[in-house]
């Protein structure tokens, strides 16, 4: 019995350490590491650089475990549904995984809706600049979104494992920065 509740209560401490948020994380006002990535935009590949895509506007950043998993799944579906809302705020969004091209060049057309790019983090450097690993395997993108305004700025953050609000605080983020300008 004692030996169950042990195994229970381990078990139980390494899901919530397993599905927790990064180790840390990049705090508004800090500069946003520039970055230089091979991205997938509708199954076709291209180089997403981080300066050039903040020259058009702000870019919202948001790192994902895996893709084709569930919850990775419908958060790339959320941000494709609104990318006329990003687009209406002259935002673009870029997701970042440390999943392979081949693998993003499907992810891209599929869940992805060929809305928004996926970036292929294969050396996790992208991951560790932006403090979005997870706390128990630091090698895997936690789920994070951050908002980068045109001057490398980061606007706002928002840390969890559920994908649901990522699009709606990323959102409301860039709307009240719109309106202070």
């Amino acid at each position: 019995m004692l030996k169950n509740k042990l195994q229970l209560g381990l078990a139980l401490l390494l899901f919530v350490l397993g599905s927790s948020t990064a180790w840390a994380e990049l705090k508004p006002g800090v500069r946003a590491p520039a970055f230089t990535a091979q991205a997938a935009l509708a199954g076709k590949t291209f180089n997403f650089v981080l300066l050039e895509a903040l020259k058009k506007g702000p870019v919202v950043v948001y790192f994902y475990p895996k893709a084709f998993t569930s919850g990775c799944t419908l958060e790339a579906q959320l941000f494709a549904e609104a990318t006329d809302k990003f687009a209406a705020l002259s935002a673009s969004v870029i997701g970042v995984s440390g999943d392979n091209i081949e693998v993003l060049k499907k992810f891209s057309e599929g869940p992805c809706g060929g809305k928004f790019a996926v970036a292929a983090d294969l050396d996790r450097s992208i991951i560790k600049a932006y403090d979005a690993g997870m706390m128990l395997l630091p090698d895997m993108a936690s789920r994070i979104s951050y908002v980068v305004t045109p001057d490398s700025k980061i606007l706002f953050v928002h840390s969890g494992m559920s994908p649901d609000q990522h699009v709606t605080n990323t959102l409301a983020a860039l709307q009240a920065w719109q309106a202070k300008r």
